[in-house]
């Protein structure tokens, strides 16, 4: 089966900026892919690409084995939801969701039904005669959701669409995303610069920076092993180790990530356990988050953050000694 969309080498410039440069990737049908990177990364003109809005200046793109370069986006199988919702006020909820079909010329009746079929589907049934005013942001999402998936298409494409909503709501939207798009089974295409959306409904993460894909995989494996220092640093918190330090550790020398939830505090006088490295060191900050309180040690080295239990003793000052599996230190490219 072809891929759902293919990226061979694709780039598109803007001027002198190659807001995407050379980009390859397969995303699989029924996959829920995420396009991960800070602003400016080409997350989101690689997401224009795959709808339409933009064409590339180089390369091929495909979706489920059709070439797309110079394909208006009306005419491909992909509906895009963006951040702010691009709802109509003037509208009704259900004329906001039957639009697309309305375009298409299907008939009032059938597109009614499948406009109260699709708010259904995202949770607001009996919301149809309702004015968009009227809803709360996350009611709003669930309309330009239900909008895109009214017309059936092969892949679905979202924009940040979570980035307006508050914490609490946005973790909810999350969870069911992940569960609509499992029971759907089609492909959502995600585009985040926030890491715990992507490694929370991902099956596969792509990391951009400066318009290239850094690395690719699944969430457990961009987190646990980065391949260079950007990733170890953008996905999640990481301890970067330089080459000499790590080589001094019992790790190989190379740059090295060290995750600061691998870091143990040892009692004064314990021993290290075996397949262990230690240092020692003078804590400078600590901060309460809650679950866990994260402690800055500054080593003879390097500083070094840990994550310990909330429940600590520990202040600003103690000298303490820090120790970590050998095998938490994962060595990584050379490249930033």
């Amino acid at each position: 089966m072809s891929p759902a969309v293919r990226f061979q080498n694709v780039s598109r410039h803007f001027g002198s900026v190659r807001a995407v440069d050379g980009v390859s990737l397969d995303i699989e049908p029924g996959e829920f892919f995420a396009l991960l990177g800070p602003s400016g990364s080409g997350k989101t003109t690689c997401l224009r690409l795959i709808a339409g809005f933009e064409q590339p200046d180089e390369g091929h793109i495909e979706i489920f084995g059709e070439t797309v370069e110079g394909v208006p986006p009306y005419r491909r199988n992909v509906n895009t939801v963006f951040q702010d919702y691009a709802l109509f006020p003037h509208m009704t909820v259900g004329e906001n969701v039957a639009y697309g079909l309305m375009i298409k010329g299907v008939e009032k009746s059938v597109r009614e039904a499948k406009a109260k079929d699709a708010l259904a589907m995202v949770k607001l049934g009996g919301y149809e005669g309702r004015r968009t005013a009227q809803l709360s942001g996350g009611q709003r999402q669930r309309v330009a959701l239900a909008r895109a998936l009214v017309n059936g298409p092969k892949v679905l494409l979202l924009d940040e669409p979570l980035g307006a909503l508050d914490l609490k709501l946005r973790e909810q939207m999350q969870e069911e995303l992940k569960s609509l798009q499992t029971s759907l089974g089609i492909t959502f295409v995600f585009v985040t610069h926030d890491q715990g959306e992507a490694l929370s409904m991902a099956n596969r993460v792509a990391i951009f920076s400066d318009g290239k894909i850094v690395q690719v995989g699944t969430p457990t494996d961009v987190y646990e092993r980065p391949a260079s220092r950007f990733v170890a640093d953008f996905v999640g918190s990481s301890n970067v180790l330089p080459p000499e330090f790590a080589a001094s550790h019992s790790g190989t020398p190379s740059w090295t990530s060290l995750r600061p939830e691998r870091i143990e505090v040892v009692s004064d006088g314990a021993a290290i356990p075996s397949g262990y490295a230690s240092v020692k060191g003078l804590i400078s900050v600590i901060s309460y988050q809650g679950a866990v309180t994260r402690i800055t040690v500054v080593t003879e080295k390097l500083p070094l953050i840990a994550s310990i239990p909330a429940t600590t003793s520990l202040r600003k000052g103690d000298h303490v000694t820090l120790a970590w599996p050998k095998a938490a230190m994962v060595a990584m490219g050379e490249s930033a």
